[in-house]
């Protein structure tokens, strides 16, 4: 971990403010179903717990066990459909499929190759007809674009603006 994000969850709670607000727009849409969403980096969960208020159930995965610990007790103290896992983005397996995969201001993080790796290793995990949404660096979404371009399944950019990429797979 390059930045000591243990060290600014067990300073701040809330550390890394609202949820992103193209997220929530984009879940507004989904208000009456109810989804199984894959929040990579979720760290305390600014935009897990949200979502799980929206709902959906949520699997959050983040490096910092200070951050999972703050994600999980949250969800216990709203019984909320949430479970953080500790792990590390660069090597995570996803267990079971999802309906939408959540990476918010993560994959900048990595080194270009690891970053483009953990990216083909994860959309594997997006049902058909699911999304990736993604907010990053807008010089890492040309490389974001080929993972999806190479990859074996049909996908269809949705949003492209912005530091957003909204995929969607068919």
């Amino acid at each position: 971990m390059a930045y000591n994000y243990d060290e600014l969850y067990g300073a701040q709670p809330d550390a890394l403010g609202a949820p992103t607000k193209a997220f929530v727009h984009f879940f507004a849409a989904f208000k009456d179903e109810q989804l199984r969403v894959l929040d990579i980096g979720c760290g305390q969960g600014r935009d897990a717990i949200f979502i799980a208020r929206a709902g959906h159930r949520v699997i959050g995965v983040d490096l910092s066990p200070m951050g999972i610990r703050d994600l999980n007790a949250a969800a216990k103290k709203e019984d909320l459909p949430i479970e953080g896992i500790v792990a590390d983005i660069s090597t995570y397996e996803p267990m079971g499929s999802f309906d939408v995969l959540l990476i918010d201001r993560t994959l900048h993080m990595l080194p270009e190759a690891p970053r483009l790796t953990a990216l083909k290793r994860l959309i594997n995990c997006v049902v058909p007809g699911g999304w990736a949404l993604i907010a990053d660096e807008r010089s890492n979404m040309g490389g974001f674009k080929e993972v999806f371009d190479g990859h074996s399944a049909d996908w269809q950019i949705k949003t492209d603006k912005s530091g957003l990429l909204f995929v969607q797979r068919n």
